[in-house]
């Protein structure tokens, strides 16, 4: 017990000192923050909203608060397994009841910014993965994989949502990359710097929407919209990702930090 304790309190010594360095990976969440676009025949999310109940004056004359609304998978978010109907069954599957020990983890950082640079489509396989780990080594169990595209630079929702005639074009995996993921790495979850953890044109694979179907189904998370993952090392880092405790929540806006090295 002694020995852990002395590991927290160099932690704690560590971040004030500035040995451990915490980076935030969360986009600054306000009405201008893109929320994902679905098809007209399918329910809107609401974008983010805040309205003022009172600021020092005759409405509450010592104090400032606002009301805020927001479909849950707004800004950088958390995805549980409810999200989706592959994980609904799952025990402790909600924002509120998944264990807490879940919510941290290793992060391996996997940089494929310059591929979608020329391919917005890219797509990332598991010869990619098994690539980074030939020189990163093995992704730990119960990590969070992270994929660096550059994506979050984009200014503006029509660029960062970057949709065509034919939907948003937008990276993400392959549907043979899941099940690896969870079956022979057995990760936390993805986390990406795009509106979702699909691709854009995910909706036309087989299945549609594998990273939502197979990491959900396997009882796994996933963030979106991350930014600032340029600043974190393939490996070392520690993210900190716990969602909003809504009862019988599918996800939740959050603040994401990574704790790296100094």
């Amino acid at each position: 017990m002694a020995d852990r304790s002395a590991v927290l309190a160099a932690l704690a010594a560590g971040i004030l000192d500035g040995g451990i360095k915490v980076i935030d990976l969360t986009v600054p969440l306000e009405p201008a923050t893109p929320t994902i676009q679905l098809p007209p025949q399918f329910a809107p999310s609401k974008p983010f909203s805040l309205e003022e109940i009172s600021r020092y004056d005759d409405r509450g004359p010592a104090w400032y608060w606002n009301n805020i609304a927001c479909g849950e998978h707004t800004g950088t978010h958390f995805d549980a397994p409810i999200h989706w109907v592959t994980g609904k069954d799952y025990p402790d599957n909600a924002t509120h009841n998944i264990p807490v020990q879940k919510l941290i983890g290793p992060a391996c950082v996997i940089d494929v910014s310059d591929r979608v640079r020329e391919n917005v489509d890219y797509l990332v396989t598991t010869d990619v993965i098994e690539a980074w780990e030939a020189k990163h080594g093995r992704i730990p169990k119960s990590a969070w994989l992270l994929i660096r595209t550059d994506w979050s630079k984009r200014a503006g929702a029509e660029k960062f949502l970057n949709i065509k005639e034919d939907g948003p074009h937008t990276p993400g995996f392959h549907p043979d990359t899941l099940p690896f993921l969870t079956q022979q790495r057995d990760i936390l979850g993805v986390g990406v710097e795009t509106v979702g953890t699909d691709a854009g044109q995910a909706a036309t694979f087989n299945p549609m929407f594998p990273c939502h179907t197979m990491m959900h189904g396997a009882n796994r998370f996933g963030l979106a919209s991350l930014m600032n993952l340029d600043q974190l090392p393939p490996t070392g880092a520690i993210v900190i990702a716990p969602p909003l405790k809504i009862v019988n929540g599918s996800g939740s806006p959050l603040r994401v930090l990574a704790l790296i090295p100094g």
